[in-house]
């Protein structure tokens, strides 16, 4: 099903996200994660895209297993980073052989060591070339990001919306936000967001905190700020994982349930793998929403 049919008929729309390991092990491991929520029945999940392409292979596998073995609905990431026009549709290509209809089209991270996206030649220098590129040859349904504090490449927020207006007008039919921590800068970036003329569903990207370390380090690199009662409150038990996990969590249902308030599109959780403190948040949701959810 394509991911924005699910979002015009229910709302919000709930997903997990994951990353493909890169061994075998961790695969089959990662599966068995994947396989477990079936019973929690979330609108899709999705699959991350390694960096330049490192993990390509395996995305393409673990999203057509989790559709065509386990019944979920799936989006497969892909990324501008490392790759030529040729190379980027043999896996659009591949994907849509495979009966695969939804794609989160992304420029991607700088590869690692360097701090400047460079495009290859041939290949793509923006998301919206990329989503340009898929809308004209397939049928896919396009996702792509969105950033309520602005990308961290970005010289201002005004240039970051003129960009995200290029994405949209491109062919994007729906966003899925970074990670952020304060409800606010999401309201406030979606109302400046209607105001340039930007219609399509805006996703919230949650990440609940079960690290100060892990935390800091995400949010150094995608621009988020931590809000300071939050930051006080998870430096108070920096060393002990269990407080930070708790209030994490804590935070992460309060921030869901003031978004399903607020008539979200959808709520897309940002796992790292682990399925447990976000499987838990889902089902509480779930269960706050009248809907049925596993034990």
């Amino acid at each position: 099903m394509r991911i924005r049919d699910r979002l015009d008929q229910k709302v919000p729309a709930m997903s997990f996200e994951f990353f493909p390991p890169k061994d075998e092990m961790g695969f089959w491991d990662l599966y068995r994660t994947i396989e477990s929520l079936r019973p929690l029945r979330p609108d899709y999940v999705t699959v991350t895209y390694g960096a330049g392409g490192s993990t390509r292979r395996k995305t393409i596998e673990l999203v057509s297993r989790i559709k065509s073995d386990i019944g979920l609905e799936t989006m497969a990431h892909m990324t501008c980073v490392g790759a030529t026009r040729d190379e980027i549709q043999t896996v659009l290509d591949e994907l849509n052989r495979r009966g695969i209809e939804n794609v989160l089209a992304l420029r991607g991270d700088p590869p690692e060591g360097t701090d400047k996206f460079e495009a290859v030649e041939g290949g793509f220098r923006y998301a919206s070339e990329l989503v340009a590129f898929i809308k004209d040859r397939y049928r896919f349904c396009i996702g792509a990001a969105c950033y309520p504090e602005s990308h961290p490449e970005s010289p201002s927020l005004r240039s970051d919306l003129d960009h995200l207006k290029r994405k949209v007008d491109a062919g994007t039919d729906f966003l899925i936000s970074q990670l952020f921590f304060g409800n606010e800068d999401f309201y406030v970036f979606c109302e400046r967001a209607q105001r340039i003329g930007i219609r399509v569903p805006i996703i919230a990207g949650i990440m609940p905190i079960l690290s100060v370390r892990q935390i800091k380090r995400f949010t150094q690199m995608c621009g988020a700020k931590i809000p300071p009662d939050l930051r006080r409150r998870i430096e108070a038990v920096e060393d002990d994982p269990e407080a930070v996990r708790h209030i994490g969590m804590f935070h992460a249902t309060r921030q869901c349930l003031d978004l399903i308030a607020h008539g979200v599109a959808g709520i897309h959780f940002y796992t790292l793998n682990r399925s447990t403190a976000t499987r838990a948040i889902f089902q509480y949701l779930r269960t706050e929403q009248g809907g049925t959810a596993a034990p």
